[in-house]
């Protein structure tokens, strides 16, 4: 049968809210249905009557999950508020199960909610105390962890991740089985504590105690306690007040290895249950049986007072060795012979079979430890033999019916003679079987410690390890790559191979500049998980860089197959429209991109760069600030408002964007770039070189930014230093025109003509186009008055 659709299960869930208007759990269950299938606003509507009160705690918690998602962040943080005595200082770590899972939020995921809310309504400061409140109470809150990173706060994770007494706390609620769970009238559970509740369910465990036995299993029904008075009927009442007139019947001699009522410890429950045998069959009536006499209870006969001191030394032998049937119950197997019993609790001593005719059954039942047939001893048909294989519940003399007399024996057959005293037992307990089947083994009770230091070890390896990815996240959130490289790479091979880590991997590359590598791991992350779309935007962009249009068009496509109400798909499908220069088809694609997430930073920032590209630069610092007002920490949109300005002529508010998106990413070799070049147009040589050589160390291999560092060297007349930068420099791009006609220029100042001249003509071949710049630099050369033949050499 097919599970039923979501507007089914919607339309029931609104009867039900119909049908009780007042209740909470309903209308939180209905939000539920509808913020689930995407419907914010009617999630909002239903939950806003117990929610925005703060009432119902469920109610708050989803009424503030649709204030997040439509954009009225103040009445969620209102809601949270307000319901604050219902979820402060609870926590359910250690509640949840593998089949059950904890009904209402706790204070680490309300706090962590609350957070987000005050980020989004622009309280920075709150939303950070709310974030480090959620890691305090559960170190393992993720989404705190990662929103504290991208607000760029500087956070430390050894401080964070680590065992505290919430997870301990935690853990200690964790009962193993066979611990006492006491349940309120309200519905409450609460847990006794470890070290008593213990020793009280082995208290009522011990089979040899029939008051606390049978008190036991009147008092505890399915793990919960209930009073005498509590919703019983006349008739129960009735019979306890008569049970309480009686005297307390005396306590049977157990033997040791039958199986006696034992605790149920039920590994998949965390409550203590005694395990009920089988019903017995009844006891047989004596033919001349008389109505049980009240009044002869009072006096016990002398034989009761036999059998009630030796159950009382059977007692306190059992007292000082509680476990004593388990311990024998786990031991090898006992013959057939060794588990027979006197009264007195000795071993019966295996008797020879005689060798001439069998006597009658009657005189080998009821023969003593003297070898001779007891005198009161009646003898027993085989029907009778047959019921007296049978187990037989040991009942006390005192509760038979006239239990006043001595003795009183069975009827077979009209023989209605008494029985002897036989050590105080009857037919029925001195008889033994002569097949008796071994009693099943008990349960075998597990101690708690090492379970407890299992979980203890396995939550410090778990600690050990969200140290590390939280580490890398940090790093990369503050674009320190070689860190964050370093951290991802010291995790376990399993984890660096997921996709989540190869993404953060190439980010880390891409930050770097290094797209070739990052490419790599993007390339690996398609292939593990090909409908990914996280990230997808910036893979797009290093395709881009690379100048591989084919497969940037055939990543493009494969997003928008793949999901066409992604932004991600459509930044891709806008950077493979900007690579083959159609920029108007961009524009579309990004600006679809930022209708599908108007929170999407980098759809405003691709659009902006593509109207730079159009020259459209009021457009663009529109999307460009639109970039920043969805993200404040987008360094990117920065960057294109300072290109704009630098393109307008504005130095000084260029610098200052740069400026702000160096201080986001101080280690970006290109925005420490552009700071320079805005410098150096500004005449400030000395401070420009300084940038370029920051940014050469930052990014070694990046040869524009070696070719700057080079032309103001040779701006300052620091020759050798600008020498040995174009060396390097025409190792890493030999075949770039301004690399050589730099040269020219150094090699002109230096007078060596001939080497000025062959470093003119190859920049001249490869870049024909500039022939007239590098033609008028040649001329200034044959004007030079010690100009020589040799230079052709």
């Amino acid at each position: 049968m097919p599970p039923p659709s979501s507007t089914a299960v919607t339309a029931q869930l609104r009867q039900l809210d119909a049908h009780d208007r007042r209740s909470g759990e309903s209308a939180y269950l209905l939000a539920l249905c509808h913020f689930r299938l995407g419907d914010y606003k009617s999630a909002y509507e239903i939950s806003k009557y117990n929610g925005y009160r703060g009432i119902h705690l469920n109610c708050a918690y989803i009424f503030a999950q649709t204030c997040l998602a439509i954009d009225r962040y103040k009445d969620g943080i209102t809601a949270l508020e307000k319901s604050r005595g219902l979820w402060s200082h609870t926590s359910n770590f250690g509640k949840h199960t593998a089949t059950a899972r904890a009904s209402n939020p706790d204070s680490a995921s309300v706090l962590c909610l609350l957070g987000k809310l005050y980020k989004a309504y622009d309280d920075k400061k709150k939303a950070i105390i709310n974030f480090e409140e959620a890691l305090k109470a559960n170190p393992f809150m993720w989404d705190a962890f990662t929103a504290l990173c991208d607000m760029g706060v500087s956070v430390r994770t050894q401080n964070i991740f680590k065992l505290n007494d919430v997870l301990i706390d935690g853990l200690s609620f964790d009962q193993p089985p066979g611990i006492l769970v006491e349940q309120k009238d309200n519905g409450a559970i609460n847990p006794i504590d470890k070290k008593t509740s213990r020793s009280a369910a082995f208290d009522t465990m011990d089979p040899f105690d029939s008051q606390r036995t049978g008190a036991s299993s009147e008092t505890l029904i399915g793990g919960n306690f209930m009073s005498a008075g509590s919703g019983e009927n006349d008739f129960m009442s009735k019979i306890r007040a008569a049970r309480s007139k009686m005297p307390a019947a005396p306590e049977p001699v157990h033997d040791l290895l039958e199986s006696p009522t034992v605790a149920n410890l039920d590994p998949n429950s965390s409550r203590v249950t005694l395990g009920v045998e089988p019903p017995q069959a009844p006891t047989r009536k004596t033919r001349n049986s008389q109505p049980p006499d009240h009044g002869s209870l009072e006096a016990a006969p002398k034989t009761h007072r036999l059998t009630t001191k030796r159950s009382q030394k059977a007692q306190e032998e059992h007292a000082s060795e509680p476990n004593l049937a388990i311990l024998r119950a786990s031991a090898a197997p006992v013959s057939v012979t060794d588990r027979k019993r006197t009264v007195s609790g000795h071993p019966v001593q295996p008797r020879p079979q005689p060798e001439e005719p069998p006597q009658r059954r009657s005189a080998r039942l009821f023969r003593g430890t003297n070898g001779k047939a007891s005198s009161g001893a009646t003898a027993v048909g085989a029907a009778a033999a047959r019921e007296l294989k049978k187990a037989r519940p040991q009942i006390s003399r005192i509760l038979r019916p006239n239990s006043s007399s001595a003795s009183v024996g069975r009827t077979v057959s009209g023989n209605r003679k008494p029985l002897e005293e036989n050590g105080g037992m009857d037919v029925d307990q001195a008889e033994v079987p002569r097949i008796k089947e071994a009693p099943p083994q008990p349960p075998v009770i597990k101690s708690a410690e090492p379970e407890m230091v299992k979980i203890e070890e396995t939550l410090k390896h778990l600690i050990e390890l969200l140290k590390k990815f939280g580490s890398g996240y940090l790093a990369l959130s503050q674009y320190r790559s070689m860190d964050a490289l370093a951290a991802y790479m010291s995790l376990p091979r399993a984890h660096q191979e997921t996709p989540w880590v190869l993404s953060q991997l190439g980010r880390a590359h891409y930050e770097q500049a290094s797209y070739a590598e990052a490419e790599k791991y993007y390339r690996e992350l398609r292939r593990l998980a090909p409908t990914r779309l996280e990230d997808m935007e910036v893979y797009s962009t290093i395709l881009w860089f690379l100048k591989r249009e084919t497969d940037l068009s055939f990543l493009a496509h494969e997003l928008v197959d793949s999901s066409w109400h992604s932004p991600q798909a459509w930044c891709a499908l806008g950077n493979a429209w900007s690579l083959s220069r159609d920029h108007e088809q961009a524009l579309r694609c990004f600006k679809r991109a930022t209708q599908l997430n108007p929170k999407f930073a980098y759809a405003f920032t691709l659009q902006g760069h593509e109207h730079v590209s159009n020259e459209e630069y009021e457009k663009a610092l529109t999307a460009y600030r639109l970039a920043i007002s969805a993200d404040r920490r987008h360094y990117n949109a920065y960057y294109g408002i300072g290109r704009v300005y630098e393109k307008l002529g504005s130095y000084d508010k260029a610098y200052t964007h740069f400026h702000s998106a160096s201080i986001i990413n101080p280690t970006n070799a290109v925005l420490i770039c552009c700071i320079g070049n805005v410098l150096e147009k500004q005449r400030q040589i000395v401070q420009a070189l300084q940038y370029f050589s920051k940014a050469t160390e930052l990014a070694p291999h990046a040869a524009q930014t070696r070719y700057k560092k080079a032309r103001a060297l040779l701006a300052l007349n620091q020759l050798d230093a600008a020498q040995k930068e174009l060396e390097v420099l025409k190792t890493l791009a030999p075949d770039e025109a301004t690399v050589h006609f730099l040269l020219g220029k150094l090699y002109k100042t230096l007078n060596d003509k001939g080497s000025a001249v062959r470093h003119f003509t190859i920049a001249l071949n490869l870049d024909p186009k500039a022939s007239q710049q590098i033609k008028e630099a040649i001329e200034s050369l044959e004007d030079d008055d010690s100009f020589d033949d040799s230079m052709m050499a």
